[in-house]
C-alpha cells in the first residue's frame, strides 16, 4: 500500500510540474499573462521564464523516475528537490499577496499549502516504509 501511494504522490507531482514547466517554458507569455497573481511581481522576463520551465521540465523528470522505481533514496531525493522549490514559492508568496483578490489569494495560499505537504507527507511514507530486502548478485 506504501508504494502505490508513493507512486501516485509522485505521479501527480511529476504531472503537475510537466504541465507547468511545458506552459511557461513554451508559452511564457500565457504563464504570466493568465495564472492569476504571476502578474503582481513585474516585469516579465521571457528568459527567466523560459529557464524557469526548463528546471521545472528537469524536476518533473526526477519526479517520475522516483515514481517508477520507488527506491528510498531515489524518492527521498526527488522529495527534497521539489521541497527546495516549493517551500521557498509558498513563503514568497505568502509576502507577496498585496493587489490580489480574496478568491486568487486564498486559491494560491492553499494550492502552494498543498505543494509543501503532500511532498512531506510523501518523504514521511518513504522514510518509514519497509525496503525489500536486497537480493545478492553472484
Amino acid at each position: 500500500m506504501t508504494t502505490r501511494a508513493l507512486r501516485a504522490g509522485l505521479a501527480l507531482l511529476a504531472a503537475v510540474e510537466t504541465v507547468l514547466g511545458l506552459w511557461t517554458l513554451l508559452l511564457p507569455a500565457s504563464f504570466y499573462a493568465d495564472v492569476p497573481t504571476v502578474d503582481l511581481t513585474p516585469p516579465f522576463s521571457e528568459h527567466a521564464f523560459r529557464d524557469f520551465g526548463g528546471a521545472t521540465i528537469g524536476l518533473a523528470v526526477v519526479l517520475t523516475a522516483a515514481a517508477i522505481w520507488t527506491e528510498r533514496r531515489l524518492v527521498v531525493v526527488a522529495l527534497l528537490a521539489y521541497l527546495a522549490f516549493s517551500a521557498p514559492h509558498l513563503a514568497f508568496h505568502l509576502e507577496h499577496l498585496r493587489g490580489a483578490d480574496a478568491v486568487s489569494a486564498t486559491a494560491l495560499v492553499v494550492v502552494l499549502a498543498a505543494s509543501v505537504a503532500l511532498p512531506l507527507a510523501l518523504l514521511a511514507v518513504a522514510l518509514h516504509r519497509r525496503q525489500p530486502a536486497a537480493t545478492s548478485s553472484p
